[in-house]
């Protein structure tokens, strides 16, 4: 596929190296190339979970905290299972790319990710310039609120019956008071959810941003992976470049359209971003 017909690739590589900062933004695409499975859809989810197709759960059905309270081992057989495919995971070499087009800007780079398997961090990201908009699966918080606070997921994997996917236990409890765990991820319809964490990098990533506009920098947006289903890493690229200026590049296979200016490129993220180092040289 010759991914530059439109000039859309030479376009993006000239937007990074002329940038002095890097935001780089990602949803549930980028991590494909990896090998993770691909929910979109139910059909997509049940073929990675045939057990919950033969329920007639959905992603969206299991995504929600009460399990945690109605059947606990079915709540920490999905995300268990997740947990440890996602530890299991290496990061392809987009990713890396990423990194090394950030580490190479003046002003450095920033990442904003909806996804929750903490693939930026083993990619070698500094956690401390990460924003995971729905939190991590790598941070637990008591499922009782007890007050506990955020805490390290067990460094274990998690048993799981692989036809059943429900956790075989015993299964993760709270360190405070001993009561079930659950992930510090948002899920729907979620009012639980201790958002400390993200609130936090928020911030970081905040005085980030007004560092770099106080300096009169130029800022480029590369997203990866990121669909109008959960459009939250879309809205965040699309606000920077509306008010702020910045140059967007928009990586997506299926959706790649975005506001005038955009630079969209239709292909996945690691086709992609290889094309665009190729063009840095």
């Amino acid at each position: 596929m010759d991914l530059d017909a439109t000039g859309a690739v030479l376009q993006a590589a000239r937007a990074i190296a002329g940038a002095d900062a890097l935001l780089i933004t990602a949803g549930a695409g980028m991590g494909v190339d990896s090998g993770l499975p691909d929910f979109r859809g139910d059909a997509g989810f049940w073929k990675a979970y045939p057990a919950y197709g033969h329920l007639g759960l959905s992603f969206v059905d299991l995504a929600d905290p009460r399990w945690f309270d109605d059947d606990p081992h079915l709540a920490w057989g999905f995300y268990g299972h997740r947990l440890n495919l996602y530890r299991r995971t290496r990061p392809h070499d987009g990713f890396g790319r990423l990194l090394a087009w950030g580490a190479a800007r003046t002003r450095g780079a920033f990442v904003f990710t909806s996804n929750v398997d903490g693939q930026f961090q083993r990619a070698g990201a500094d956690g401390a310039r990460v924003v995971e908009c729905h939190g991590t699966i790598e941070v637990w918080q008591c499922a009782r609120a007890c007050g506990a606070g955020l805490f390290p997921a067990a460094a274990d994997e998690l048993a799981i019956d692989p036809q059943s996917f429900r956790a075989a236990g015993p299964l993760p409890r709270c360190p405070g008071c001993g009561a079930l765990a659950r992930p510090n991820v948002l899920m729907f319809g979620d009012g639980s959810w201790d958002d400390a964490r993200t609130e936090a990098q928020r911030r970081r990533l905040d005085r980030w941003l007004s560092a770099i506009q106080g300096a009169g920098a130029r800022l480029a947006i590369v997203e990866c992976g990121a669909g109008t289903a959960v459009p939250t890493v879309r809205h965040v690229g699309e606000a920077l470049a509306r008010r702020r200026g910045a140059t967007l590049i928009r990586i997506n296979l299926r959706e790649p359209e975005g506001p005038p200016g955009t630079i969209s490129i239709a292909a996945g993220a690691r086709a992609a971003l290889a094309e665009i180092d190729r063009a840095l040289g």
